[in-house]
């Protein structure tokens, strides 16, 4: 009974010191977050939604959705998705320093296509919120 008691209370200390290590270590974690959010590089479009109008079926639209990075450091893009495999975005690999531009490079190919297009471009980078989204929109018609 004595070693039950004991180990109860041995057991309830180490909670607790860990329970403290826990929440001073989330209190330090959220202080960088806030720190790093006012450094963050910020992406600014000149253009987030780009209309291509009306096209036939089979051609290729081509835009440059450009940005400046008007943050306080540099700005890393590490990933641009499409919501179709028939958009195709391209983006620069190099980090673009504060108060510099670059473009997101992106082919529409409108094959097997009719009607109102929408096709979002999520484009990832270390930026606050982490995810930014253009769209390309128009309309494919017969040929």
């Amino acid at each position: 009974m004595k070693k039950l008691f004991l180990s109860l209370i041995a057991a309830g200390m180490l909670f607790t010191a860990c329970k403290q290590s826990t929440q001073s270590g989330a209190d330090a974690t959220a202080s960088t977050t806030t720190a790093t959010a006012e450094n963050a590089p910020v992406m600014k479009f000149e253009k987030d939604t780009h209309d291509f109008g009306k096209i036939k079926a089979g051609d290729k639209v081509i835009y440059d959705f450009k940005f400046t990075n008007t943050g306080k450091s540099p700005l890393i893009i590490t990933d641009a998705i499409a919501t179709c495999g028939c958009t195709k975005p391209e983006w620069p690999k190099t980090p673009i320093k504060p108060g510099e531009s670059g473009a997101i490079h992106v082919t529409f190919n409108s094959a097997a296509k009719m009607g109102l297009q929408d096709k979002q471009i999520t484009v990832t980078a270390n930026t606050n919120p982490a995810q930014n989204r253009v769209h390309l929109i128009g309309e494919v018609a017969l040929k």
